[in-house]
């Protein structure tokens, strides 16, 4: 059984998922320390101006705090705000209606932490793209494993540096406006795509093949 290890990232991107797609087993570090402007807390999507990056507020701590710890602020409406900048971006994309109600509970109900949060989101989508592979939250932190990428999943560490990895272009729908934008959240690519997104899950990772 091929295992991955992967840092715990707000609507991932399509680098992130290409892994989860392709490995059987995927482990989800939950005790690393928290950083700030990590993908722990963002993602990016595709709007009409181009790229733009939502962030989820979260709590301050004193000192150093594992990312299971992280608590996710509610002191402003930025559930309401990356709704609304998700629905404005994708709502003429083909399967945004599809897929539409799937997504509305998370930006109404209030999450204590991030992780669940998280976590929730992604075993959504894995379930919308009939993904089989086991996820599992790591039981403690782990020094060495064999298909690290936690540091890969970083928004100043581009995933050109996996050489197994392979943008493979698809619809978008500012596309003939702005040009093929690579590896968004996952987001970008099932709403474009429905579930002919796992064909390019597939071919972005050519090596597991």
């Amino acid at each position: 059984m091929t295992q991955v290890l992967l840092s715990s990232a707000y609507l991932p991107n399509i680098w992130y998922f290409s892994k989860v797609f392709n490995y059987d087993f995927t482990l989800v570090e939950q005790w690393s320390f928290y950083e700030k402007q990590t993908y722990f807390n963002r993602c990016t999507i595709a709007t009409a101006s181009g790229r733009m990056d939502l962030s989820i507020p979260v709590e301050k701590a004193v000192g150093k705090q594992c990312v299971n710890d992280v608590r996710v602020s509610h002191h402003n409406n930025w559930q309401q705000l990356h709704w609304r900048a998700i629905k404005s971006a994708y709502n003429s994309a083909p399967f945004f209606e599809y897929y539409e109600d799937d997504f509305a509970p998370f930006y109404e109900k209030k999450y204590q932490f991030l992780l669940d949060f998280n976590m929730e989101l992604t075993r959504l989508i894995m379930t919308l793209l009939d993904i089989k592979t086991k996820v599992q939250l790591t039981e403690k932190y782990i020094d060495f494993h064999a298909n690290d990428f936690r540091e890969m999943i970083h928004p100043k560490k581009l995933s050109c540096v996996d050489k197994d990895f392979f943008d493979i272009s698809y619809y978008q729908v500012f596309k003939q406006r702005n040009g093929f934008i690579p590896n968004l959240s996952v987001v970008d690519l099932l709403f474009n795509m429905g579930n002919e997104s796992r064909i390019v899950l597939r071919d972005t990772f050519p090596v597991m093949r």
